[in-house]
């Protein structure tokens, strides 16, 4: 494991833990826990369904959460009170953990998110899920990760590159893209721990051609999902941001791009996980509202 891995798991955790100290399960909120959705690694494969309890057997809306970390660190426990909150606004959200860097290589990620997405579509009937409103949200790599993912959903081209196919039927309404990597190959290694992150990443340590095959926006068509494209003043990924808006624009996809914060207000990066401040609570509404454009 390179240092960078070390450095991003230790200080994530200290930092996740400070952000959630003292959250507990909102009394409205029902949960269950821990379900196996793969057979490689039952411990790591495994996901969490949380619900509003006003809308008990009420098919909601699904939200997909696709966690963060560098490619090498999280899991559902740190994004638990995030998802809640999102159930809060009255979906039903699937927070699940995935195979990290460097046990486990790309596409690993990836396919485990396919492995999610076959779970929802076969356990729909189970935790009423409407299948026909399916929406992601996904931040920092869990950006970049739901961002290949779209457009494995919506390019044939692009899907053909991989061992396993969409689940039939499965299609995401839309999807929100939150201080997301969309080029990797355009960060400095000088300014950013994501070129070495490939290396631990990627089977081959992240050559140029490994690098361009995970370019988000080689990947996107004119049929990619409407897409919620956030960041935030001190997000150290700002940058990333406007070349997915240009390509979004490009291909006539409906977007939505918001910068949130000013001078005073230094908002960072995933500043909306910490659902304790206003501001979290100000992007997770923007985002909802805009999935329910699109609920009916």
């Amino acid at each position: 494991m390179s240092e960078a891995s070390e450095l991003m798991r230790r200080e994530a955790k200290k930092n996740d833990d400070e952000r959630d100290a003292l959250l507990t399960t909102p009394e409205d909120v029902a949960r269950w826990d821990n379900i196996v959705y793969g057979h490689i690694d039952k411990k790591i494969q495994v996901l969490d369904v949380y619900r509003p309890k006003q809308a008990e057997d009420e098919d909601l809306p699904v939200i997909i959460s696709v966690h963060g970390g560098g490619w090498v660190y999280g899991d559902k426990e740190r994004y638990q009170y995030y998802c809640m909150s999102l159930a809060q606004r009255g979906f039903a959200v699937v927070n699940y953990t995935y195979r990290l860097a460097p046990e486990h290589k790309f596409p690993a990620p990836l396919e485990d998110l396919n492995l999610v997405c076959k779970w929802v579509m076969k356990r729909a009937n189970r935790y009423h899920f409407d299948t026909e409103r399916i929406f992601a949200v996904g931040d920092s790599a869990g950006g970049h990760l739901l961002g290949l993912y779209a457009g494995i959903c919506t390019n044939p081209e692009y899907a053909k590159k991989y061992d396993f196919q969409v689940p039939e039927g499965f299609a995401l309404t839309a999807v929100a893209l939150n201080c997301g990597v969309y080029d990797v190959q355009k960060e400095n290694p000088e300014l950013s721990m994501t070129p070495m992150l490939m290396q631990d990443l990627m089977p081959n340590g992240g050559t140029p051609e490994e690098l361009a095959f995970i370019n988000v926006l080689d990947t996107i068509t004119d049929v990619y999902p409407p897409t919620f494209c956030m960041t935030s003043v001190a997000d150290f990924l700002k940058d990333q941001a406007p070349g997915l808006v240009q390509k979004l624009t490009e291909c006539r996809v409906p977007f939505v791009y918001r910068m949130f914060g000013d001078k005073i207000n230094q908002l960072g990066h995933v500043f909306h996980c910490d659902i304790k401040t206003v501001d979290a609570a100000q992007c997770n509404d923007a985002e909802c509202d805009f999935f329910r454009e699109f609920c009916f």
